[in-house]
């Protein structure tokens, strides 16, 4: 299994490679020159499998001969030891909907479950190569709290994690901020997600710098995050009839990482009859789906901070598909997006997004009204992202295909917004409660490329 960037001027790697590099040297992301691919009996063997055995398979088909087997089944089995449910992702019930529970990890969010994974394969990827790594990463809020738990303390690793300064809810910063590890060192910036993530991409742009600190990702520009993602599309779809029915999925997202496991899964067999991508009111994918021109406005705070994004990583990764796997032309078009602020789609492009994608977006209101009428109708709390994609859902076409709604959080993550929607406020499970008043460490700094780079050398070499 070899890896190509998507701009076309990198050289292959393989997926050891891939997981330590994160972003291609030409700025592109790396994905799989080929997609595995899993058969009808692949899937009904892993009907009675347990999580982790079914994380193994599927997994070792996007690491190839890159590790051996009983490494991979320790790691997997190991990360997801960490879950609080027996299933790690179940589904539940709610009205006509499927709700994938993803928020049953460490820090009580869907990032956990790649992130579990990935902190355990960089340890056991820099051992084997006696290296060390300084992982610079971005998030508008759970990455960076899922990333922390999972590289705490292990072996190699320095963490520096960006977020924007006061754009982040309360119990996310402190997730971050009241970790005493001596490898993990958070970071306020002054500014929105979308800066944070540009300062981590031109860190990597400077390839002095990044062969010098021995740079590396977890956001999910790094493959290792969107593989492991893919899982959980398989497993709940062989819980709800594959490979004998298809399987529908509306996906909250704002950095595409999630819906474009989805697209993966479909990719490998996973019998998916339809994604549905469903934004906030920071709409942009749901804006280029429409008009197959992608725009970037300005950012406007929401309920579902998560989502409040307007330059989409992973879209890349689907634009190199669409496209024909032409990288060098795509290259040509997201310098032209990021000078212009704006990319009008080829019209075979355009026209694959709206085949193989549905779209839609909901409003603050709507997605107020979401949590409390759910909460009304079935005395179930859901978080604001959960909210977003019931809110677009109910507005999709009735087919014959169960439909699954992502749940990527914890109600608790953002028991503000839900009691002030419904007039109850979540219980803090113990995980949360017990980081209320304990000190924080974390240094704050403008939106500046070369202060955060002075900053991350001077912790990375302490």
């Amino acid at each position: 299994m070899r890896y190509q960037s998507t701009r076309g001027d990198a050289p292959t790697l393989d997926f050891g490679g891939a997981l330590l590099a994160g972003l291609a040297n030409d700025g592109g992301l790396y994905v799989p020159e080929s997609w595995p691919q899993l058969s009808d009996a692949d899937l009904r063997s892993m009907a009675d499998l347990d999580y982790h055995e079914v994380a193994h398979r599927i997994l070792s088909l996007f690491i190839g001969d890159a590790m051996a087997s009983d490494d991979l089944a320790e790691i997997t089995e190991a990360a997801y030891a960490t879950f609080d449910h027996p299933d790690v992702v179940p589904l539940s019930e709610l009205g006509d909907l499927h709700l994938a529970e993803l928020w049953w990890g460490p820090t009580l969010s869907f990032k956990d479950v790649a992130l579990q994974v990935l902190g355990r394969l960089f340890e056991h990827e820099l051992t084997r190569r006696s290296d060390w790594v300084t992982i610079v990463g971005a998030t508008s809020g759970d990455t960076g709290s899922a990333a922390i738990e999972a590289c705490r303390d292990r072996a190699g690793i320095q963490l520096v994690m960006l977020h924007p300064k006061g754009r982040v809810s309360e119990i996310q910063r402190l997730q971050m901020t009241t970790v005493d590890a001596p490898n993990i060192h958070n970071v306020a910036i002054e500014g929105t997600f979308d800066d944070c993530q540009d300062i981590v991409k031109a860190l990597f742009a400077d390839h002095a710098y990044r062969e010098e600190m021995h740079l590396a990702a977890v956001n999910s520009i790094n493959w290792a995050r969107v593989a492991a993602q893919t899982v959980y599309y398989a497993t709940s779809a062989i819980r709800l009839g594959a490979p004998d029915r298809g399987v529908e999925f509306c996906v909250p997202t704002g950095n595409f990482g999630n819906v474009l496991a989805g697209d993966i899964a479909r990719r490998m067999g996973v019998p998916i009859k339809r994604l549905t991508i469903a934004s906030n009111h920071n709409d942009i994918l749901t804006r280029t789906h429409e008009t197959g021109s992608m725009q970037i406005h300005d950012v406007v705070p929401s309920s579902s901070p998560a989502m409040d994004i307007q330059v989409s990583s992973n879209f890349e990764r689907l634009l190199f598909e669409l496209g024909g796997r032409r990288g060098r032309e795509l290259a040509e078009q997201m310098r032209e997006f990021r000078s212009e602020d704006e990319l009008v789609l080829a019209p075979e492009v355009s026209s694959a997004l709206r085949r193989d994608f549905g779209a839609g977006r909901a409003t603050e209101d709507e997605v107020a009204a979401t949590i409390a009428g759910v909460y009304e109708e079935t005395g179930r709390l859901v978080d604001p992202h959960t909210a977003v994609g019931i809110t677009v859902a109910r507005r999709t076409p009735v087919g014959d295909a169960p439909r699954v709604v992502m749940s990527t959080a914890h109600p608790a993550k953002f028991g503000e917004v839900v009691e002030t929607t419904t007039g109850t406020a979540p219980e803090l499970p113990e995980r949360l409660a017990s980081l209320i008043g304990r000190p924080e460490a974390c240094v704050g700094l403008p939106n500046d490329t070369a202060a955060v780079a002075s900053h991350v050398r001077e912790v990375a070499v302490s």
